[in-house]
């Protein structure tokens, strides 16, 4: 007979698994009538980063290298790649359909059937193999031409058009999925507009009244999919971290609270149904002014989120110490004052497994709704002899991340699922390399796109492999 105080573990049915990102992974760019979306349009390296400011600069220039038009071209190779996720053993995998890969331009009427022929075939396949397949809808790839003609998100018409795209989804492959995320990390449009919103602007009322759309636009797609199978589990997700003041300065302890609203934000509205009670003021002080109809906010009120997914990369720390905050760094696009506490991981982030238990925590203690952990990996330059990649820094930032992650289900956290980022090898969002390597899995492509995209497991796949098949017990 269990004690009534035994410490949680892992359920029985726990989704171990990884994620991949439709723009990030197929490559196939233009193939059996797929439109362009947004990053397609995107350079490698520091010329990505200065498109991503200004979207204009992109539309006009040519570049030499495009790095999502032929990716690790999982688009046909997917099924050599699932096979070796099924020997990994994952449960799961979370991926995304490529929008303008079902409606090539976004406001057509009918959806291209060579692009739904594709994730037809990439669902029979990991069904196969009994891997459940996590769905994201909108990746980071709203069409290109929606941002050209619409101006993306800012344009009411983007949730008419979302709503079309989602109801073909829905009733294609609803038999097949079961967990949809409407939007990647919907705060990151504070951050990146063009990325995540399609926008051309950064003007904060443009930003925030696109949000909102996005906002209406989730909720109409949950009361949609509630009609067509109420089965289907829908939810939202942010970019998470906690974010620490740097000092016990009240002022500082402020500016952490605030900074935390920013990324919370949204997440109130999709979780409460109601924008949070500080957004008045926010958008007074900041000349903010929102088209909100009551139809909306009613609509926002009913369909609430399923379940919160988040991705998880690092912690945060905030000050207004003007002289430390000369010293930024910046990972997933979310600036923050270096923390002395914590060792580099590159790339601009730092590596904090206990500030995982504690997000973890701080989302739950907040919503009380069930958490899916949906990206959470180490980006670091891998090194190949021959078939051998030896990454034991990515085993211990795994098992420092899963002891923690342990910890708050053992707190009474309700965890659905970890998804590892990138668990095959592809290229970054914020970046377009290669180099920056997440993967259990190696592919041979360096940041210019050359290579035989060969697959290799690591050392890594080995030792997931056991904590998967041990349910988290062996780590």
């Amino acid at each position: 007979m269990k004690q009534v105080n035994e410490l949680k573990k892992f359920k029985e049915d726990f989704l171990w698994g990884g994620a991949l990102a439709a723009n990030q992974s197929e490559g196939a760019y233009l193939e059996d009538g797929k439109g362009q979306s947004i990053i397609d349009i995107l350079p490698v390296g520091e010329k990505r980063k200065h498109s991503l400011k200004d979207p204009n600069y992109a539309f006009e220039q040519t570049f030499d290298y495009y790095p999502s038009h032929q990716s690790i071209d999982f688009y046909h190779q997917y099924k050599e790649d699932i096979k070796l996720l099924a020997e990994l053993g994952i449960k799961c995998l979370r991926t995304s359909i490529s929008w303008p890969r079902i409606f090539p331009k976004g406001d057509e009427m009918e959806p291209n059937e060579a692009g739904l022929k594709f994730y037809d075939d990439l669902f029979d396949e990991l069904l196969k193999y009994n891997i459940e397949p996590i769905v994201t809808i909108n990746h980071f790839d709203t069409p290109l031409y929606l941002s050209q003609t619409y101006r993306g998100w800012e344009n009411q018409q983007l949730i008419l058009f979302y709503k079309r795209y989602c109801e073909t989804l829905f009733r294609r492959y609803h038999k097949k999925v079961t967990y949809w995320i409407t939007f990647n990390e919907i705060n990151m449009i504070l951050r990146n507009p063009f990325l995540a919103g399609g926008l051309i602007t950064n003007e904060k009322s443009a930003v925030f009244q696109a949000a909102h759309h996005q906002l209406v636009a989730s909720a109409e797609v949950t009361k949609l999919a509630k009609s067509i199978d109420p089965t289907m589990q829908i939810g939202c997700m942010l970019a998470a971290g906690s974010v620490y003041p740097y000092t016990c300065n009240p002022k500082d302890i402020q500016a952490a609270i605030e900074r935390s609203r920013d990324q919370y934000f949204f997440i109130d509205v999709q979780v409460n149904g109601t924008y949070p009670y500080f957004s008045q003021r926010y958008f007074e002080e900041n000349g903010i002014q929102l088209n909100r109809s009551q139809e909306e906010l009613a609509l926002l009120a009913e369909y609430t989120a399923d379940f919160i997914a988040f991705s998880y990369y690092t912690s945060r720390l905030e000050t207004v110490d003007n002289e430390l905050r000369r010293n930024l760094i910046e990972g997933n696009a979310m600036a923050s004052v270096r923390n002395p506490y914590l060792k580099d991981a590159g790339w601009g982030r730092q590596i904090d497994p206990l500030g995982f238990r504690i997000t973890i925590n701080e989302i739950y203690q907040r919503y009380q709704r069930p958490l899916f952990i949906v990206e959470n990996g180490l980006g670091a330059k891998d090194e190949r002899t021959g078939e051998h990649i030896h990454d034991e820094y990515r085993v211990d930032y795994f098992r420092s991340h899963i002891e923690q992650m342990a910890e708050a289900v053992k707190d009474g956290v309700d965890l659905i699922g970890y998804t590892t980022w990138g668990c095959i090898d592809l290229i970054s969002a914020g970046t377009g390399e290669m180099s920056k390597r997440y993967g259990f899995i190696y592919v041979d492509l360096d940041d210019e796109g050359k290579g035989t995209r060969k697959r290799y497991k690591k050392d890594s796949f080995s030792w997931y492999q056991k904590v998967i098949e041990t349910n988290g017990e062996i780590i």
